[in-house]
């Protein structure tokens, strides 16, 4: 009888371990997935603080006299867009087209933004106005926070694709079906070597 009830505990006692075992490989996956989906989440906030800033940008630069129409309309097209991808869920982060869409229709957006900027250029009056200066410091500060919250979504999803993917968390991984999240991709036009032209 004994020998029996001593059996019968070490067995329960390894079932504990391995639960255990599974629930804190569990916890750890579930932890680091709200990690990067709070960064996600900063991500998301720092484009549409650029998103609300575009329609004022637009409105000071339509003041300005012959201003090109057609980069005005690209800039309004280039938001409309970009607002319609702004609340990526985030499940569409572990799922590549859903994540390259957003991708594009951001960078569209910037994209727009900088032709805007360009022609700027050749009007004096919008480059004295002190409204429109304090905008373009808006909006060059928060295309620099786009690219660090960026680039603490692609460190906190590396973080857990490489935890999701060891063993022997990948087991564990594969039986919750939890999937890798995407990473932002450098944009198509930084593949290119600008062109420098001397006049």
């Amino acid at each position: 009888m004994k020998k029996g009830l001593i059996v019968l505990l070490a067995i329960i006692l390894v079932i504990i371990i391995c639960a255990g075992w599974f629930i804190g490989r569990y916890n750890n996956i579930q932890k680091e997935k709200v990690n990067v989906e709070s960064a996600w989440a900063q991500v998301q906030n720092v484009y549409q603080t650029r998103y609300d800033l575009v329609p004022n940008l637009v409105e000071i630069v339509q003041g300005a006299a012959n201003f090109e129409k057609s980069t005005l309309t690209q800039v309004t097209e280039a938001r409309a867009k970009a607002g319609g991808s702004l609340n990526l869920p985030p499940e569409a982060l572990t799922n590549p087209q859903a994540f390259q869409a957003f991708q594009q229709s951001q960078a569209g957006l910037s994209d727009a933004l900088s032709r805007l900027m360009v022609v700027v250029e050749r009007y004096p009056e919008l480059k004295a106005n002190q409204n429109f200066l304090a905008f373009q410091s808006q909006l060059e500060g928060i295309e620099n926070r786009i690219r660090t919250e960026r680039m603490r979504y692609n460190d906190a999803a590396k973080k857990f694709n490489q935890l999701i993917v060891t063993f022997p968390n990948n087991i564990i991984a594969s039986i919750i079906k939890v999937k890798p999240f995407q990473f932002f991709q450098a944009e198509e036009s930084a593949q290119k070597a600008p062109k420098v032209q001397f006049d």
